[in-house]
């Protein structure tokens, strides 16, 4: 340090208010490493959400439908009866395809003792069930990720499958 007529000044030393650009690109590549890890593991997430809400959806109509079944001992009554039992879904049961949303359920009556459903998550997998009252029991299943805009119920058994 020199002094000039009574002041200090300092040699070699700079007056560093910021910072570089460097450190700004090293702060911009760890917030897009991170961006790069949070987004696949947050769709992925996303992905099993609509299929757990589908299957749900699917179970709770299943549920149904049993309950409607003690009654008249025949699916095909049953599927009338669907709204008045479980309101909250929307059944399909003229057409047996199921459109939209984990909230529709197609229902295919394949005679008095078996049925089969589906319902197509917001994901594009058409999860399927079918239910036997004499014989199989219930057996799921699914069609994998697929660009259909509609989901058919089964009308024959399906291989057994566990969700």
């Amino acid at each position: 340090m020199r002094s000039v007529s009574g002041a200090r000044l300092a040699v070699g030393r700079r007056d560093e208010a910021g910072f570089s650009l460097i450190e700004l690109m090293v702060v911009v590549l760890i917030i897009a490493v991170l961006i790069a890890i949070a987004v696949p593991t947050f769709l992925g997430a996303r992905q099993k959400s609509q299929d757990r809400a589908a299957q749900a959806s699917l179970r709770t109509g299943l549920t149904a439908i049993r309950t409607a079944y003690v009654d008249g001992q025949s699916y095909i009554t049953a599927a009338v009866q669907l709204s008045s039992i479980e309101p909250t879904l929307t059944y399909a049961t003229a057409a047996g395809a199921s459109s939209g949303g984990p909230h529709i359920i197609a229902v295919d009556a394949v005679g008095d003792q078996e049925v089969g459903m589906a319902v197509l998550a917001a994901d594009g997998v058409c999860w399927e069930l079918f239910d036997s009252a004499v014989s199989a029991g219930t057996t799921y299943g699914s069609v994998p990720h697929s660009t259909a805009t509609t989901c058919t119920a089964p009308g024959a058994a399906l291989p057994a499958a566990s969700w």
